[in-house]
């Protein structure tokens, strides 16, 4: 047992008083009176002597009294930690990759009571992450006191990407040679990277203990293709476990809404499980967003894209083509069904439906009337796709003219204009061998697809030779003749394999490129293509380690287009989705993983139970003592009337009871005050000012925002509390709406302070950059104040890394100008400077500028000190000058507030007429 505050026991030493108090004051008697000795009560002893309390009633009150001193002396028992907990420096070394997300509220519990046993100890620590980061940082991990500690552990969020243990181990190979007392390692229990060298690297730094979190919870969810076996959209991905489980995983739209909830069950010992949607294709084709429900990490979340979605797709039938292995809709029937929601039937019954491709097989387009409603589809955006054969040579044959025009062929639904007959390549009767496929050239549909070696083409049609006929060409033989060729036709597409749809003009359709064919055309029919080799695709959705979607951090970075399959989620490419609106293609973070495994042990193993936290046990102590106090007046009130306690004595000590248990105890208070400190920013709404380092130039921007801030509260229905200086990259700027930014010549950033700001601007903070312009070289020019010496050069270093949108001079037809008060002059301190926000339609987060930059010294204007007076002189204006400051800052705030509300075209009239009436 520990106290938290010992010194009260001291306390324990009056106990021998309270016994002699209790000897002296004993319970009264009971009187009873007897009329025959009444006489005897006029009588006086020389001596008297007290009656000795019930040596039981002694000890019951020595009770009460040791109950409460040590109560207050609030008393605890350590929480156990599998083994005692040595006086040193500690390592604590954390996975906080993707996997460490679901179970991060026990990791960090785990990891606040290792801070305290180091806290009870006086002991320094040391933290080591294991995912790595976008920028590395400035200096090296050092030794920090328990309170540094603690705060770092609150701010820390599990990553969308996996750990790198590789990396881990260098940092503690380069790691100063400091013996640790201590060293435990919070595990995700997965084996990734290189676990060999960190686990050597680790135990060279003492006795290692890990802590794992369930592992056998561990999962991840993979995506699939609609191609995959039962057309599974994802699967599940888990360490075995010797219990079946079953697993929920919840189909979502963009915006949030439940399409459907699927049990996966999973048997005992199966690492794997298919997640199969049974919805209706119009359904399925709307969900967007895949995840484990109970468990947020962006390991569980799978993102859709376009690739994923089924295409309606009919397939004209006619009689006998459905007979196996020589049928014209054989083959088709079995490349088609695993991609796409397959429909077969007549034209009409399939045009009676959406469709997203019409494939026609030779012989199935005749007449006229067919072919006029098959045309009229494609201009509304379908595409047929036809197959040569038989039928189609013949056609062709019977033409009236040998010669046809692209307009015969496009009257007859063909890409180009077809020559007689047949070619016959290879056989007995042709000096010819059977042609193989050319490589896809790059602005083909098939681009990237591997052309199997043994598929060959021994009959084909021929396109008749025209000019343009090189633009129609999605794929070649080796000869250089086409074998398919398409045409645009209103807003649709009409495209033509020159062979048959069987395997007696070609083994094509018994090979797999066969399959892949028809996926890129069915993908190509609703406007999606592959992108280039030379196109990016730049970040536009990403998802953090919770799995829960927002902008991309500045660090991503675009991915080449063919690269995407094979790019592993990391820092500089999180999970989500890249691209433009119209071609988004999404990256997750189990892409491409096959199975999980669980990593060995690398120290002694202990699960989170090894870290309970500390039995507190003063509010049981005080428990006791109310107790006891109310047995004590039971007894009393029973030895002087012989009748039970009155209730209206026992009331006041219930009550005391009440208040005693309801409050928690101090170390708990303690400890729950330190892991859910909140920032007084996160309570009320503050204005923020980067720290420059002068403590003049400090006090002047508190001291400004301060005045600002009253001037703000005075005028609108805003509540502005105390500003506060931050230091971007250290302190969290996420609660303050506006930071305003001192430049000064000697002003420097770092990469993690450039990256802050980033982040800053990119969730909506506006950042006021001021140069604090000072008097021009022509003393005489009172109006016009440039920037501060030193302050260009300074504005230039310390912007070079954030993301600025192009910039122009404000005006006062801005929305800054009238998003309170209509505003023509923007000055502060000096009039006349230009102020500089971001061109309109250039800025994120609504069109709101997230950078202001002038050189008009707001923060003198606004300043004001413990008296209320106004400390620094405006120039050359005066008090109106400094109201014009004033309303702009008002105005700037209520922008920062508000964004673009005040854009309104409501309000268009209103200040149109306001202007109009203004002298």
């Amino acid at each position: 047992m520990i106290f938290q505050f010992p010194l009260l026991l001291s306390a324990l030493l009056c106990l021998p008083l309270v016994w002699w108090l209790l000897r002296a004051t004993p319970p009264r008697a009971r009187q009873q009176v007897f009329p025959p000795v009444t006489v005897l009560s006029r009588l006086h002893p020389k001596e008297t002597e007290a009656a000795r309390s019930p040596p039981w009633l002694l000890l019951l009150r020595l009770l009460v009294a040791g109950l409460l001193i040590v109560g207050f002396a609030r008393p605890f028992i350590p929480g156990s930690h599998n083994g005692a907990v040595a006086s040193g420096s500690v390592l604590l070394v954390m996975d906080d990759g993707m996997w460490s997300a679901q179970d991060w509220t026990e990791r960090l519990n785990a990891a606040q009571s290792i801070v305290d046993d180091a806290e009870r100890t006086k002991s320094r620590l040391l933290v080591l992450t294991t995912a790595p980061q976008a920028e590395a940082p400035s200096t090296a991990p050092e030794l920090q006191p328990a309170a540094v500690v603690r705060q770092m552990l609150n701010s820390l969020h599990p990553s969308s990407w996996p750990v790198d243990r590789a990396r881990a181990a260098q940092q503690l190979e380069h790691l100063p040679q400091t013996p640790f007392a201590r060293v435990v390692y919070l595990a995700d229990g997965i084996a990734q990277g290189d676990v060999d060298s960190f686990a050597k690297a680790l135990h060279a730094r003492g006795t290692v203990q890990e802590i794992r979190f369930a592992p056998q919870n561990s999962m991840a969810l993979a995506p699939s293709t609609p191609a995959a076996e039962g057309g599974a959209l994802a699967r599940l991905l888990l360490l075995p476990s010797p219990q079946p489980r079953l697993v929920h995983v919840a189909a979502r739209t963009t915006d949030g809404g439940t399409l459907a909830v699927v049990p996966v069950p999973v048997a005992a010992s199966a690492t794997q499980a298919d997640v199969q949607i049974n919805l209706p294709i119009a359904v399925r084709n709307r969900i967007d967003t895949l995840n484990v429900q109970g468990v947020a990490s962006a390991a569980t979340t799978v993102l859709l894209d376009e690739n994923t979605r089924l295409r309606p797709v009919g397939l004209l039938s006619s009689g006998g083509a459905d007979t196996p292995l020589i049928g014209s809709i054989f083959y088709l029937r079995r490349a088609l069904a695993p991609l796409s929601d397959l429909h077969e039937g007549t034209l009409d019954a399939l045009l009676a439906r959406p469709l997203s491709v019409l494939i026609a097989p030779d012989g199935t387009l005749a007449g006229a009337q067919s072919q006029k409603t098959v045309q009229d589809w494609i201009k509304n955006g379908g595409m047929l796709i036809r197959f040569a054969g038989p039928a189609l040579a013949g056609s062709q044959r019977d033409a009236e003219t040998s010669t046809p025009t692209p307009q015969d062929a496009a009257r007859d639904l063909l890409p180009v204009p077809l020559l007689d007959g047949a070619r016959q390549l290879g056989g007995s009767m042709t000096w010819g061998t059977p042609q193989h496929l050319a490589p896809f050239e790059q602005t083909s549909p098939f681009r990237g697809l591997s052309i199997p070696a043994d598929v060959t083409v021994s009959r084909q049609v021929l396109a008749s030779p025209s000019a343009d006929l090189g633009a129609h060409v999605w794929a070649r033989l080796a000869d250089g003749t086409p074998l398919v060729t398409h045409m645009e036709l209103g807003r649709g597409e009409v495209v033509l394999f020159h062979v048959s749809s069987t395997a007696d003009w070609s083994n094509l359709p018994l090979s797999g490129l066969f399959v892949a064919m028809l996926q890129r055309l069915t993908e190509h029919a609703n406007g999606l293509s592959t992108p280039a080799d030379t196109t990016l695709l730049a970040p536009a959705i990403t998802l953090d380690g919770e799995g829960m979607a927002g902008p991309p951090p500045p660090t991503a970075r675009a991915i080449q287009g063919t690269a995407l399959a094979g790019t592993v989620v990391s820092p500089i490419h999180p999970p989500g989705l890249y691209g433009p609106p119209d071609g988004r293609r999404a990256l997750n973070a189990a892409a491409g993983m096959q199975s999980l495994q669980a990593a060995q042990p690398v120290g002694t193993l202990t699960d989170a139970s090894g870290q309970r936290p500390d039995l507190p046990l003063g509010r049981y102590c005080l428990l006791g003592f109310v107790l006891l106090a109310l047995l004590d007046g039971v007894l009393v009130g029973l030895m002087r009337t012989g009748r039970l306690f009155a209730p209206r004595r026992a009331a006041p000590l219930l009550a005391l009871l009440g208040a005693l248990y309801a409050t928690p105890s101090t170390a708990q208070t303690q400890d729950a005050t330190a892991q859910a400190h909140v920032p007084a920013a996160a309570l009320e709404t503050r204005l923020g000012y980067i720290v420059s380092g002068h403590e003049d130039v400090d006090e002047a921007s508190r001291a400004g925002l301060q005045g600002l801030s009253d001037f703000v509260n005075a005028r609108t229905s805003a509540v502005m509390g105390h500003p506060d200086g931050v230091h971007p990259g250290t302190d969290d700027l996420t609660y303050y709406p506006l930071l305003y930014w001192p430049i000064t010549a000697d002003a420097t950033t770092t990469p993690a302070m450039t990256a802050a700001l980033n982040t800053f601007m990119a969730h909506g903070g506006i950042l006021l950059i001021d140069t604090q312009g000072q008097d021009g070289t022509n003393s005489t020019d009172t109006t016009f104040a440039a920037d501060a010496p030193g302050t260009t050069a300074a504005l230039r270093r310390v912007t070079a890394g954030l993301v600025i949108p192009p910039l122009v001079v404000m005006t006062d037809h801005h929305l800054l100008a009238h998003t309170f008060y209509l505003l023509h002059d923007f000055p502060g301190r000096y009039a006349g400077q230009p102020i500089w926000v971001a061109k309109e339609g250039d800025a994120e987060n609504d069109d709101v500028s997230p950078v202001i930059i002038g050189s008009a010294d707001w923060a003198h204007a606004w300043a004001v000190d413990s008296a209320g007076n106004t400390p620094f002189a405006v120039i050359p204006g005066g008090s109106d000058q400094r109201l014009q400051a004033y309303r702009f800052g008002l105005n700037t705030v209520i922008y920062a507030l508000t964004g673009s509300y005040k854009a309104d075209q409501v309000h268009v009239p209103m200040l149109l007429k306001r202007l109009e009436d203004k002298p």
